[in-house]
């Protein structure tokens, strides 16, 4: 994560299961300054990609003889920069960025050289993959930690298994996600107070609570919380500050009021 001049945080790694990932969204990341690190199923039978036709690749010969045309994305650069631009800046979805450079199912010129220059990464990213156990690691260890949000999401939007089925407009839809991820954000700001501070009674009680083990808290449980019946949206008293754990010695529960 890089800290940016607004004080949010920008992802510097964008990490995905194998549905997410095409040479063109490689070149996308890419070019806009993301690493793209999806878990790609069957390796086996993956490409990887020479720049250098003449290069020998020793026992990855075999595997490398595709060649990115980088005739094609010179043709591009102009435009490609341009693209990126407009992503960085928000003036264009990425969804229908995609769509416009893969229309009816084939590449336009310029989402060729997308490819073409998403291949370049993806190469990289396979090498990689190969070589480094502690890249895999940290893809797995990720890829659990979005999974498990997802499974939070599905227990916040219970009806229908957390699927959208409705018939909405666009925009309705996308209302609906927004107000999804704004209860998700709420659960998991809500979880983070607390643990800090069920960590910091703890630590005033003399409790060895040490860093290894609050790197395995997770502020995404949600078995303590009611997710049905009716809800008040109300202004909290801030003064008041955070309500009572149960038990004032954090005993075997540890739980604190909802």
């Amino acid at each position: 994560m890089q800290q940016v001049d607004q004080g949010y945080l920008r992802a510097e790694t964008i990490i995905t299961d194998t549905t997410s990932y095409s040479d063109l969204v490689f070149g996308l990341f890419a070019i806009c300054g993301y690493q793209f690190s999806p878990r790609i199923a069957d390796l086996a039978d993956v490409r990887l990609w020479r720049t250098n036709i003449a290069a020998v690749y020793g026992p990855l010969e075999h595997m490398s003889r595709h060649v990115v045309r980088l005739d094609r994305i010179r043709a591009h650069w102009a435009d490609m920069l341009r693209v990126a631009g407009s992503l960085t800046m928000g003036t264009v979805r990425a969804y229908d960025l995609i769509r416009m450079l893969s229309a009816d199912g084939r590449a336009t010129g310029l989402g060729e050289a997308f490819m073409h220059y998403g291949r370049i990464f993806k190469t990289l990213h396979l090498l990689q993959f190969l070589h480094d156990e502690g890249y895999r690691r940290m893809i797995g260890a990720q890829l659990n930690v979005q999974e498990a949000r997802h499974r939070l999401a599905r227990k916040i939007a219970f009806g229908n298994r957390g699927q959208l089925r409705q018939r909405y407009r666009e925009e309705g839809m996308e209302d609906q996600l927004g107000a999804l991820g704004l209860t998700l954000n709420a659960v998991v700001w809500w979880n983070s107070l607390y643990i800090d501070a069920a960590v910091a009674r703890l630590r005033e009680q003399g409790f060895p609570v040490t860093d290894e083990m609050c790197a395995r808290l997770s502020p995404i449980a949600f078995d303590h919380i009611n997710f049905l019946g009716r809800y008040a949206f109300t202004r909290a008293d801030l003064a008041t500050g955070l309500q009572p754990f149960h038990q004032d010695s954090l005993g075997e529960a540890g739980q604190a009021n909802g």
